[in-house]
């Protein structure tokens, strides 16, 4: 039957339409595109660092220069998509940090690069608070928790496969790391013209949706655009500030499998040095892969484990404690495992609970946020940025002065870890702000 309106009285005949899942498929697409953008530099910097001669520290600095302008670009990236609507604002974000990506190929020292990294972490940075905003508007919200689920398994198989073809271009299509970055950068030009064609920021305006599925998704009045920024409600909620805190943990960890692993696996594990370079990018792409998986499990347990408990809060606090200990545990078992590859699928497990977190947390601004949900998103990415670009370029400045000790930054790693599982104890991921409150502060 169809609905006249998103108060679900029905009118007709009409079975809902599905039109929301093209707009879930889109949102899956760019997370593939900015994970294989984004691994792009890690996988081709022993190239790059040949031609262009760089330090361990020059190459830290690169790394985190990308993380400090994604984190710094977070909030307002977030809040344009909340004050604009996401259509306009991704389609520019995605076709700037494309362009930069496709500059990566053109650059000549490390200067250089150090710009088109900084200006391709500015364009990525409002890319997942608007995608957050995206499926907050267009899916019902008991379907929040798996969406995300589903979100972070694409950026994380993206960035699983993007060793693996990334080396099949250098390596067995002889094609230059430079002209590599250029086919990527179109990728996502692509995407934003796609996007834009089809996307809507209400769904009541889309010609594909049908009043029955209207009436399925969230009411207008709670995603609707908002007028101002209610900078003091939200730096004093303790859901807010708790969410920034255990993102900051969960990417201090993440960031070093995406930028330091595969110099990691040259040069500390020696015996790699001897494996089919294919082999070495499947091992480099593991903690990627079963983070993937370990997102899907979270995504799907998460909600059963609410209805048994009777309470979203203390699932969401069990699944998350559970990803943060089994992310510590297993850099420690790691750093015991001698066997490169056996080491590699230990490492591939602190990947696997490391992504456990990222449903509740992302749905968990979503709840909290409501019409701020990409302000509120972007806060928590905003800070994870930051402690990842300082993760990044602290294990240079680590390496550097302990001559190349990798035991010690992992086992850094291993203790923050614990140290976001202690911030779920105190955390509620589920109440809302209080939109009067909000909306008084934004008058």
């Amino acid at each position: 039957m169809a609905t006249s309106s998103r108060t679900g009285q029905t009118t007709g005949r009409d079975a809902p339409t599905n039109a929301r899942a093209v707009t879930a498929r889109l949102a899956l697409a760019l997370a593939v595109i900015m994970y294989i953008d984004r691994v792009t530099l890690s996988q081709a910097m022993p190239f790059i660092s040949v031609d262009i001669h760089l330090t361990p520290v020059e190459k830290g600095l690169i790394f985190s220069a990308f993380g400090w302008a994604y984190a710094m670009f977070e909030i307002p990236g977030g809040w344009l998509g909340d004050r604009l609507g996401s259509r306009r604002v991704l389609m520019r974000i995605v076709i700037w940090w494309s362009c930069f990506t496709a500059a990566t190929g053109l650059v000549w020292n490390w200067t250089s690069l150090l710009i088109s990294q900084t200006l391709f972490g500015v364009g990525e940075a409002g890319a997942f608070p608007n995608l957050t905003r995206v499926l907050a508007t267009w899916l019902p919200k008991q379907e929040r928790e798996r969406a995300q689920a589903r979100l972070w398994l694409a950026s994380r198989w993206g960035g699983a496969l993007t060793p693996l073809l990334v080396i099949a271009l250098l390596d067995y299509v002889h094609i230059s790391w430079r002209i590599v970055f250029g086919l990527f950068g179109l990728l996502g030009v692509a995407w934003a013209v796609a996007f834009y064609r089809w996307y809507r920021d209400d769904p009541g305006t889309h010609p594909a949706v049908n009043a029955a599925e209207l009436a399925l998704l969230p009411p207008r009045r709670e995603t609707a655009t908002v007028h101002g920024f209610p900078f003091r409600q939200l730096v004093s909620h303790s859901s807010v500030l708790l969410l920034c805190a255990q993102y900051a943990c969960l990417a201090y960890g993440w960031w070093f499998y995406v930028t330091w692993l595969p110099t990691y696996l040259r040069t500390a594990r020696q015996t790699t040095l001897q494996m089919n370079v294919l082999l070495l990018a499947l091992l480099t792409g593991l903690p990627l892969l079963l983070g993937g998986v370990g997102c899907l499990v979270s995504g799907a347990v998460g909600p059963r484990l609410a209805r048994r408990l009777g309470s979203v809060i203390l699932a969401r606090r069990i699944i998350a404690i559970t990803g943060f200990v089994g992310a510590s545990l297993s850099i420690v078992v790691f750093t015991r495992v001698y066997d490169p590859v056996q080491a590699m699928f230990v490492l591939g497990m602190a990947g696997f609970f490391n992504d456990f977190v990222m449903p509740p947390a992302w749905a968990g601004t979503m709840d909290v946020g409501g019409r701020y949900a990409g302000t509120v998103s972007g806060a928590m990415n905003m800070v994870g940025g930051i402690a990842g670009a300082s993760s990044s370029a602290f294990v240079g400045f680590l390496l550097n002065w302990t001559g190349q000790n990798w035991t010690l930054a992992l086992y850094i790693s291993a203790a923050i870890y614990m140290l976001g599982a202690v911030c779920w104890l105190f955390l509620d991921p589920h109440t809302p702000i209080e939109q009067p409150e909000l909306e008084a502060a934004a008058a």
